[in-house]
């Protein structure tokens, strides 16, 4: 039997939800229904954050806020001229959720849950009465003489007026093959915000090691990325591995996820303030141990690992290290050189590079160029951020402005 609506909606993440609760905003009388082919509706947005939701990044600057965006920052410049971070920490504080702007402009929920979210998204639903289909999974849309969409399942159809594709990120091009037999463009997925593999490497019995502020680059490349670094038991992640995966996704998955980076674990420091800074310990602290006296941000742990990687006795006194081994120290800070074989993705909260060409899309309404009454929101489209907060703007400012315009 085929169910009459108005728009239809084809996923029920965070984009599919903000955009239905668009259209109702706008367009009252419309009839909205969410098909979600899964049991469970906006379970990335449960998980984000490691259940906290990072909802946005506090960046009030539309031409900066593109640019964290490796992949369709100059597209979404545009559209945040209609709806941007303060456009959305505005609507969720208007929806009696209060936010706290954390470390690195990191917006949360005051409230440490994703569940905060997640029950403003579904209690804007029911008020709204958009009607939300669980495993019904849309995998086929057709396009009708009279310019009505027949949507596909399994085990039912569905004619709508207008149709919103919000499915999200996929990791492998034959899920978006539907909609390239519509005529889009798919440009090809691949992971984005992955860390970096070291299997056997000695660095790697540091588990749990931070330090904050860190430049890390790709060898042979341009790519530079920054900010803290985590040390874990497969190899290296934190934010400036993560924004040095998003950066190169296509770069690194061209070599295989083989390569060698380069830690400078003391920020942007030069090699001549360094060296300067070493030969004033050396004056001044000449008779202390090595091990003892660490004058850098990092953990002893760490900076004792350094000293032996350096070949310098982590109980020589400063004075015994010689001009020789303060050149290997100095070099060990600055371009610790370190191989990569391979990535880990976060499977639940994967992200990827990658989708529906932007080039068929108008980043005023959301409208495919190809096909009229068609519109896309969110990771659907060849857009991603980097880590904190925001892939998930993108998915607000796009979700908005679809539901805006059908």
């Amino acid at each position: 039997m085929i169910k009459k609506m108005n728009i239809g909606i084809i996923g029920g993440g965070a984009a599919g939800f903000f955009a239905a609760i668009s259209v109702k905003q706008h367009f009252p009388d419309y009839t909205v229904t969410i098909f979600e082919k899964s049991a469970k509706v906006l379970s990335k947005v449960k998980i984000s954050g490691g259940g906290r939701c990072n909802v946005t990044n506090a960046c009030f600057d539309n031409k900066e806020l593109s640019s964290f965006y490796p992949r369709g920052g100059a597209f979404l410049r545009k559209a945040f001229e209609q709806f941007n971070a303060k456009s959305t920490m505005d609507w969720f504080i208007e929806r009696n959720v209060p936010l706290d702007i954390l470390a690195e402009n990191c917006v949360f929920p005051q409230s440490n849950q994703s569940q905060s979210i997640i029950d403003c998204f579904l209690k804007e639903a029911k008020q709204k009465n958009i009607e939300v289909k669980m495993q019904s999974g849309i995998h086929e849309i057709e396009i009708r003489k009279d310019n009505l969409f027949l949507l596909k399942s399994l085990n039912d159809e569905f004619l709508v007026d207008k149709v919103i594709v919000t499915t999200g990120g996929h990791p492998k091009r034959i899920s978006l093959e539907w909609l390239e037999k519509l005529g889009h463009t798919i440009v090809d997925p691949l992971p984005s915000l992955f860390t970096f593999n070291m299997p056997s490497n000695p660095i790697c019995k540091l588990m749990g090691n931070v330090v904050e502020e860190c430049t890390v680059k790709i060898e042979g490349t341009k790519l530079i990325g920054k900010g803290p670094l985590l040390v874990t038991h497969w190899g290296m992640s934190g934010p400036a591995i993560l924004k040095l995966s998003a950066w190169g996704a296509r770069i690194l998955a061209e070599k295989k996820y083989k390569f060698y980076i380069l830690v400078n674990w003391l920020n942007e420091r030069k090699e001549d303030e360094l060296r300067n800074e070493i030969l004033k310990i050396v004056d001044q602290n000449g008779a202390k141990m090595v091990c003892n006296f660490n004058p850098f941000p990092m953990t002893n742990r760490l900076w004792v690992f350094i000293l032996e990687k350096t070949e310098i006795n982590p109980e020589r006194r400063w004075n015994e290290v010689g001009k020789k081994g303060i050149n290997k120290l100095i070099n060990n800070l600055l371009n610790d050189r370190y191989e990569v074989d391979g990535k880990t993705t976060f499977k639940e909260e994967f992200v990827t590079a990658g989708g529906v060409s932007l080039e068929q899309v108008d980043s005023s309404t959301m409208e495919s160029k190809v096909v009229p009454g068609l519109f896309f929101a969110g990771e659907v489209l060849d857009i991603d951020g980097v880590t904190g907060g925001f892939s998930f703007q993108a998915a607000w400012t796009t979700g908005f402005i679809a539901g805006k315009n059908v």
